[in-house]
């Protein structure tokens, strides 16, 4: 379906090659400062065109609030918003007459709904994430606002080329110092910027690393051939208690937000595969008190969430993306009707989409978060309607003040 969430629903128009594209957000809540300019800056990190490392395709993205907003504040009715599709070319996919596109949606979309796009991917088109990135622009704002909640993704990995120093699963013969590899890895996600991220093209926040990354995506354009990799987001400021067990745990959502997005192909969360291969005693987050009195977690290989709901801890996150399936390589197939062939492709393609996925990958995450704040906000007050006086101490976690 096009639509995303419970109380802040989000619902995406358009395709890659139709006049426009756009989101209708429902949910806002009402007096929130809002106007083009907060939402332009977040389209502007995902549009083609940034750098000889993304697509040709010239487009501006800019977007006009249609509706749901006056005299700059939200009024609590559906926010509208439009982005024009102006580089247009659907005569470079003639071709996709006669054959479907190699791990392309061409076919699987023609098998569901018996019709298909003739031009681009229509809706299985990164086109479509405008609208998603729209909508996480106005969100972010109410959550920074109201809770200082920072999203920030980066590039993690570039084919075999990765930043993360966790990668390699298997603990050393001397476990403090992968101990001490985790620490600075959760260092890194807590202090990362996206003024650090995107002061490279790759969008990688160590110019090392990041020089790396941008030879084997040039390696791969030269060739006419695609490379994939990670993108890691981290969440910071989270309350507690976002989730809804048992079947919307705040990581589900979170996997379902992700491996929505387009070429995804896999997600782990907190310590993921790697926290497979070591023991409880090592992988187990010992409880803490805080210097504000509050508990934490001595460690985070839990990624800031337990039995499905945030505990206050950094959430942190890794999305795979796959090798741009478009590729300039001419490659053997079959057309829909099963004659062998030859499809040379055409079209303005990425040879890595992992530098414009940072900002997708931003925007889906604050759509989970912000649908999760407000559900528990809706929760706590009808809470607090209620007469606290005799429910005991054991099920309100203060038997020990009770003594």
């Amino acid at each position: 379906m096009s639509t995303f969430g419970s109380l802040y629903r989000v619902t995406t128009f358009g395709e890659s090659h139709c006049k426009a594209v756009g989101v209708i957000v429902d949910g806002c809540p009402p007096g929130l400062p809002l106007t083009e300019d907060d939402v332009q800056p977040q389209l502007n990190r995902r549009r083609p065109g940034q750098s000889n490392l993304t697509t040709p395709r010239d487009e501006k993205d800019k977007v006009v609030i249609l509706s749901g907003t006056e005299k700059g504040f939200s009024l609590g009715t559906p926010i509208a918003m439009q982005v024009p599709n102006l580089d247009q070319r659907p005569h470079d996919y003639g071709e996709m007459d006669y054959y479907p596109r190699p791990s392309h949606a061409d076919y699987t979309y023609l098998e569901k709904y018996g019709i298909k796009a003739s031009s681009g991917g229509g809706r299985s088109s990164a086109r479509e994430t405008i609208g998603r990135v729209a909508a996480a622009a106005v969100a972010e704002k109410y959550l920074r606002l109201t809770h200082g909640i920072e999203v920030v993704a980066f590039v993690n990995s570039i084919g075999n080329i990765s930043l993360d120093p966790t990668t390699h699963f298997a603990v050393p013969e001397d476990a403090e110092s992968w101990m001490q590899r985790w620490q600075n890895w959760w260092s890194t996600l807590a202090n990362v910027t996206r003024a650090q991220v995107d002061a490279t093209e790759v969008r990688c926040p160590d110019p090392d690393v990041a020089n790396r990354m941008r030879a084997r995506i040039v390696e791969a354009k030269e060739a006419s051939d695609s490379i994939g990799g990670t993108v890691v987001c981290v969440i910071r400021n989270l309350p507690r208690g976002l989730g809804e067990p048992a079947f919307d745990k705040l990581e589900a959502k979170l996997a379902h937000a992700m491996l929505s997005i387009p070429a995804t192909k896999g997600f782990e969360i907190g310590s993921g595969f790697a926290g497979t291969t070591v023991p409880g005693h090592i992988h187990n987050d010992p409880f803490v008190k805080k210097e504000d009195g509050s508990l934490g977690t001595k460690t985070n290989f839990s990624g800031g969430i337990q039995g499905g709901i945030s505990n206050g801890e950094n959430v942190y996150f890794k999305v795979a993306f796959k090798p741009a399936a478009t590729i300039g390589q001419p490659q053997e197939t079959t057309t829909y009707g099963g004659t062998d062939g030859v499809l040379a492709a055409k079209g303005r393609h990425d040879p890595s989409v992992l530098p414009r996925a940072v900002p997708i990958v931003e925007a889906m995450a604050t759509l989970v978060v912000m649908d999760a704040l407000l559900v528990q906000l809706s929760r706590k007050s009808a809470m607090q309607l209620l007469p606290k006086e005799g429910v005991p101490a054991v099920l309100t976690g203060e038997l020990e003040k009770s003594r």
